[in-house]
């Protein structure tokens, strides 16, 4: 069985990196996807799904030092749902995604970054706009 899927969307916020008690790199970051439309009656309709993205090793260590709030990317993985109920007694869900390839999207800073294989060299951060 083999699972993909692609987003392409914003950051909601800055990545966060932490590290494993083995001292592997690990960093998370919300990606927003939406989708715009016109009804029948010429009114315009918007969707929002939210994304929590995990990048792992080299990957994490390189969208933590790139990425920032507001930054368009695309990124390419697996993913998981979870549903829960909140203390509310309100139902909850979430798409988790463990990334295996991000694509820096928006300016001349963009491009591939990889989990796997060679990692192409990143730009200097003041080359990156935002």
């Amino acid at each position: 069985m083999y699972q993909k899927l692609i987003i392409v969307g914003y950051l909601g916020a800055d990545p966060e990196m932490r590290y494993t008690t083995d001292g592997t790199p690990v960093t998370s970051f919300r990606v927003a996807v939406n989708r715009r439309w016109t009804n029948q009656d010429g009114s315009q309709g918007e969707k929002t799904w939210w994304f929590r993205v995990t990048a792992w090793r080299k990957l994490g260590e390189l969208c933590n030092q790139y990425l920032s709030k507001g930054r368009m990317v695309l990124v390419e993985g697996e993913v998981d749902a979870s549903a829960w109920s909140a203390q509310d007694g309100t139902p909850r869900a979430t798409l988790e995604v463990t990334a295996r390839n991000v694509r820096f999207l928006g300016g001349k800073a963009g491009g591939a970054v990889t989990g796997e294989g060679d990692i192409p060299e990143a730009p200097p951060a003041e080359d990156i706009p935002f």
